[in-house]
């Protein structure tokens, strides 16, 4: 009778054999035990090179009109406020941002807002706290 002792051993011959395979593997660059086709591809050519950390600055396509840090803030704020606000007031904008946790600099941009406009969209806000806006083709 054979005891077990929860431990998988697996013997000099099959240690060889697993070691030719992670050599492989080493060597191809890519995984010996997964077929082809359900391999990661690498970026086209067109392709933009993604951020290596989520801290770094915007990368996209930047509109004509716009700099990426006006982008950045746009986005940020479209984040922050959501899309069920609209149409919006600037207390109701400032509410909403200091309740999802929204970085103090935005804040600070939305007190900058005129007290009795409304405002219907993202887009809206940015250019009245003064962001460069893209310039619609028509």
């Amino acid at each position: 009778m054979v005891m077990e002792h929860g431990m998988d051993k697996t013997g000099p011959a099959r240690d060889d054999m697993m070691k030719k395979q992670l050599r492989g593997q080493l060597a191809a660059e890519r995984s010996l035990r997964t077929d082809e086709e359900h391999e990661l591809q690498p970026a086209g050519e067109d392709q933009p090179v993604p951020a290596r950390s989520p801290a770094s600055d915007y990368r996209g396509g930047t509109p004509s009109g716009m700099t990426e840090q006006d982008v950045g803030l746009r986005s940020e704020l479209a984040q922050h406020l959501g899309r069920s606000l609209y149409p919006a007031d600037k207390n109701t904008i400032i509410e909403t941002l200091r309740r999802n946790n929204a970085p103090d600099r935005l804040v600070d941009l939305a007190q900058r807002l005129p007290a009795h406009d409304r405002y219907v969209n993202v887009q809206a806000i940015a250019e009245a706290i003064g962001l460069h806006t893209e310039h619609v083709r028509r």
